[in-house]
């Protein structure tokens, strides 16, 4: 059975899992971000787009180019407005999101709201999937650096 909301250990555990990826984005470290996915793993892009990484080598290896437009668009840091579990079951935790990238300054230049859903595999979670309304350059590759 899927509760829609609730404060069940399965949000608890999905929730802190976002946490440590999120800290692991900020500080682009590739490894950390790793340690709390499950492969394969999918995105949804703002422009509808997807992309997958069969693996954490193949997530990793995106990363300095992902670091890279971050840098171009005067990125400092994302900052999670609000997080709301949408679905739960014992295994799968679905959050909505509103996240905010910041300039060093603090000022917002990109908000957008994401779909992010959690799985318990092998009694660990990990980030799955993730489909996102953001716009702008670090949203992901073009279609000549990656196929979809």
């Amino acid at each position: 059975m899927v509760d829609p909301i609730g404060d069940t250990q399965a949000v608890r555990e999905a929730q802190a899992t976002f946490e440590r990826w999120h800290e692991g984005f900020n500080s682009r470290d590739a490894a950390a971000q790793v340690a709390e996915m499950h492969f394969p793993h999918v995105r949804l892009t703002g422009a509808n787009r997807f992309m997958q990484w069969d693996t954490a080598e193949d997530f990793m290896a995106s990363q300095d180019e992902l670091t890279a437009r971050l840098q171009a668009e005067e990125w400092d840091r994302t900052v999670n407005e609000s997080i709301t579990p949408v679905q739960v079951g014992a295994d799968k935790v679905h959050f909505a999101l509103h996240e905010s990238r910041r300039k060093a300054d603090g000022s917002e230049y990109n908000g957008f709201n994401t779909l992010w859903i959690f799985t318990k595999i092998d009694e660990r979670w990990g980030l799955q999937f993730r489909s996102s309304f953001l716009s702008g350059a670090a949203q992901g590759f073009s279609d000549s650096e990656r196929p979809s």
